[in-house]
């Protein structure tokens, strides 16, 4: 069974479909394909089948050579049940999951992205839909080092196991 990584913001159009794409950039550069399986979803309905937001989707190209793919999708409590992982990009996102599992059942499971930063010392990854280029360019680089970590825990997690 891979282990499966579920990447979530507010609208799943910025943030954690580049996560998603990161990650599996670096899952398949690993050669961990079969072991680990990525995927993302927002907290809000917004955008539900919509394609990564153009501006990010520029960012991840300049910056990595990575075309971002996925259609948004609302998370959901199966998703709890689906995912070994779940992380989220921002506290309130982090707060919005947390409540669709009142009896805490799945808490342990629930991560603010950022833990796993080694590089940068925020505690969110900032939304940067509203901003300008240099937003869309930050986000990139806190996910590139907060997935760059996160596969060493995987990894980790996978051999002691």
């Amino acid at each position: 069974m891979p282990y499966k990584l579920l990447f979530v913001c507010l609208g799943n159009i910025c943030r954690s479909p580049s996560a998603e794409n990161i990650m599996n950039h670096l899952i398949d550069q690993a050669g961990l394909s079969n072991s680990i399986v990525c995927d993302s979803a927002g907290t809000s309905s917004y955008h539900i089948g919509s394609q990564p937001d153009r501006r990010m989707s520029a960012a991840a190209v300049a910056k990595l050579g990575i075309q971002l793919r996925g259609r948004a999708r609302q998370f959901a409590k199966s998703d709890f049940q689906e995912f070994d992982m779940i992380l989220a990009m921002d506290r309130d996102n982090y707060d919005d999951i947390l409540a669709l599992d009142p009896t805490g059942k799945y808490h342990d499971k629930v991560h603010l992205m950022c833990e796993f930063c080694t590089r940068h010392n925020l505690k969110e990854v900032p939304d940067p839909y509203y901003g300008g280029v240099e937003g869309f360019n930050q986000v990139i680089d806190l996910l590139v080092d907060a997935c760059e970590s996160l596969l060493q825990h995987i990894v980790n997690l996978q051999v002691s196991a």
